[in-house]
């Protein structure tokens, strides 16, 4: 089961220079995943990685690489500033994929099927 209430808050370094912690992640996550959602071609796998990233249950080491690359999908700054139309998360999603194909191992049955229905919820 997924679950996300006894947690730890994790903190990265951005890009920037400002720290982003998984409360961040938490926050801007699905504000971003609408503004992504045409230009991501793997939603689900991105949705389950977030599940994952926040499950008690997921080991610490594949914690810190989803939500490093979560916070770069998030995070406004980055090397390609997602508003610039058709290539703006071009460089997000090559760290999702490599985060994701990293840790594939360790999203269960569970995260996906609460991504699906979190996606179904969104449209």
């Amino acid at each position: 089961m997924v679950q996300g209430s006894n947690y730890e808050n994790y903190e990265f370094l951005g890009p920037d220079g400002k720290v982003i912690g998984e409360d961040n992640v938490r926050a801007k996550f699905w504000r971003t995943v609408k503004k992504a959602a045409r230009q991501v071609p793997f939603m689900e796998d991105l949705v389950a990685a977030y599940y994952c990233a926040l499950d008690k249950d997921t080991p610490f080491k594949v914690k810190a690489i989803l939500l490093g690359a979560l916070a770069y999908f998030v995070l406004p700054v980055d090397t390609i500033p997602d508003i610039v139309a058709g290539i703006g998360f071009t460089d997000d999603v090559a760290v999702l994929t490599a985060a994701i194909s990293a840790v594939r191992a360790h999203i269960t049955p569970a995260h996906k099927l609460a991504a699906r229905k979190a996606i179904a919820e969104q449209d």
